[in-house]
């Protein structure tokens, strides 16, 4: 493998604190050296980064692939290139699979299947439970030998206490986190979209604040008992900021995430019953927006994470009851978050540590860093870039986005995974 040199772009590696113009020195698949001037070998294959930034791959904790059972909304070959073309070079990926990634051997076809038709790191998550109906615990320990970073049911909320205890108590001496989807399903009941005035408008049955933050408390609190870790998935209430805040003043050990379009489209975005933006948690509103800008700001809140959640077309076009929760989150990620950057409301060092440094500390400190001897995995992108996005042009096979016909400005260039370009785009930008 020749020598890669990245050369002349803003170099942003919030896991040690750099940022600076300068340049990448990759040799065999590795970083081998971060300065402000590298040199180069005879041979080397050069990237000009000049008004670029670069920073370490994207790391995503939370998204569906839906491989085994439902490849017509996705594959893992299909989701791993549409993650590369958003930055993104190591994804989590839930086990709401058919069947569920429940034991041994089926953690170990999705690694295989990864290794052989994935672009990038794929890291599977386990299930809580045994097919994900909360009654009996997984075999977590097998997992866990078999590789996977968290136990989750992820769409389903352990509903009985004793055994989500009994389930941190297990994954404790393991070292591996819960995943939790937080969401009491008797006040989640029926529910389509955010609990308020335009559910009423609309005659859909809400989901109130209180559903999610009723089991963030539980299982806060559990975690308190155990001493086990605690990763609270796809925060979206100002409640929820506020506990899992609480819970960190009090040297809990508890972590959480929140989504792109959870900090960026509010409830409005449902008006017209537009099943493209029918989500789960639903999108909520411009408090508590605020509020999960405000946790990410005073690190409350550790990891954005996308919560890719493709699906076909049939899957959106019918009526809002009806229709899937989810959207297509991998290739919108970057633009939409960098408008929280164009307005002042985070800042760019901010935004790449919360997708590279903060899931890589869940993660072991394993992926999003350029420390020299690390793996190489890159992400160079364009923050003045506009673009419109165009779900046809998506790869992945869910085109399911509310974001369709919008202009966003910021756009990945080039990802480089384990030494290797995975993904260049091919339109020229300013």
């Amino acid at each position: 493998m020749k020598d890669l040199i990245v050369k002349n772009g803003r170099i942003i590696d919030p896991a040690n604190n750099f940022d600076a113009v300068g340049d990448i020195l990759v040799r065999d698949g590795v970083v081998k050296q971060v300065g402000t001037t590298v040199s180069a070998g005879p041979g080397s294959e050069i990237i000009d980064a000049r008004g670029k930034v670069v920073c370490p791959g994207f790391v995503d904790l939370h998204c569906h692939l839906r491989q085994p059972g439902y490849e017509a909304k996705e594959t893992i070959a299909t989701g791993t290139r549409a993650a590369a073309k958003g930055g993104f070079t190591t994804i989590c990926c839930m086990p709401n699979t058919n069947p569920p990634l429940d034991n041994l051997p089926l953690v170990e076809f999705v690694k295989s299947l990864a290794e052989k038709e994935g672009a990038i790191r794929v890291l599977p998550i386990g299930c809580i439970t045994r097919g994900r109906k909360g009654e009996e615990l997984s075999d977590m320990a097998e997992m866990s030998g078999a590789g996977v970073i968290g136990f989750s049911d992820d769409g389903n909320y352990v509903k009985n206490a004793r055994l989500m205890k009994c389930a941190m108590e297990y994954s404790q001496p393991l070292g591996l986190p819960i995943i939790e989807h937080c969401e009491d399903p008797d006040l989640a009941i029926d529910g389509q979209m955010n609990e308020g005035i335009i559910a009423t408008r609309l005659g859909l049955c809400g989901i109130p604040n209180a559903a999610e933050e009723v089991a963030v408390a539980r299982d806060i609190l559990l975690a308190q008992l155990t001493g086990a870790h605690l990763h609270i998935a796809h925060l979206s209430t100002k409640g929820s900021v506020e506990l899992l805040r609480w819970a960190k003043q009090r040297d809990i050990r508890v972590t959480g995430e929140v989504a792109p379009h959870h900090l960026t489209l509010t409830e409005e975005r449902v008006l017209g019953y537009n099943t493209a933006a029918k989500v789960n948690p639903p999108l909520r509103t411009k408090t508590d927006i605020e509020a999960l800008i405000d946790g990410l700001n005073d690190g409350t809140i550790d990891i954005i994470a996308t919560d890719h959640a493709p699906h076909s077309l049939n899957d959106k076009l019918c009526e809002f009851g009806a229709a899937a929760s989810g959207i297509s989150g991998f290739e919108t990620m970057l633009g939409s978050l960098m408008n929280l950057v164009a307005t002042g409301k985070i800042t760019l060092p901010l935004l790449i540590a919360k997708l590279t440094s903060g899931p890589g500390r869940l993660l072991g400190g394993r992926f999003g860093s350029l420390t020299p001897g690390a793996t190489a995995d890159i992400t160079i992108f364009d923050p003045g870039a506009e673009w419109t996005v165009d779900s046809g042009k998506f790869i992945s096979k869910g085109k399911n986005t509310p974001l369709q016909g919008e202009t966003l400005k910021g756009k990945v260039i080039l990802t480089v995974f384990g030494g290797a370009v995975v993904f260049t785009d091919d339109v020229k930008t300013p």
